[in-house]
């Protein structure tokens, strides 16, 4: 039997309908204001290899949901923090359905439209983990 699946850019297309979405340039305005919070939800390979938006805090995109939860035994004390939490990811795509779903589960969140690799592209600060000594 064959499987009809809805194309990943139909979710995204949808999530993006309803959610609040931030353009690089009022992302790096942001970067200085001590009431938002950047998560990165790239995989730490993506963070060592291209590097990091200044201050953000890494948030693994298949732990969101349980980080943000206060009843999950996973839950992170900054997302219990009265900021504007504002997500992001390579391109967009992750953030944007990571954003609609937190927001469904009642974390009113955002996130960056075109992702870390605009920002990149658009001349964002960056910062690189420390090399490792081998």
């Amino acid at each position: 039997m064959a499987r009809t699946i809805k194309p990943v850019a139909e979710m995204v297309a949808a999530a993006r309908a309803r959610i609040e979405e931030i353009e690089i340039a009022d992302a790096i305005a942001m970067l200085d204001d001590p009431n938002i919070v950047i998560v990165d939800l790239r995989d730490v390979r993506e963070r060592q290899r291209s590097g990091f938006i200044p201050g953000s805090f890494h948030c693994p995109r298949g732990m969101a949901e349980f980080w943000i939860d206060p009843q999950s035994p996973y839950f992170k004390d900054i997302f219990g923090q009265d900021k504007k939490f504002v997500f992001h990811c390579a391109s967009g795509w992750r953030s944007a359905l990571t954003t609609a779903t937190l927001n469904d589960m009642g974390f009113e969140s955002a996130h960056i439209r075109e992702g870390f690799t605009a920002w990149k592209d658009q001349g964002g600060p960056l910062e690189f983990p420390p090399e490792e000594d081998h």
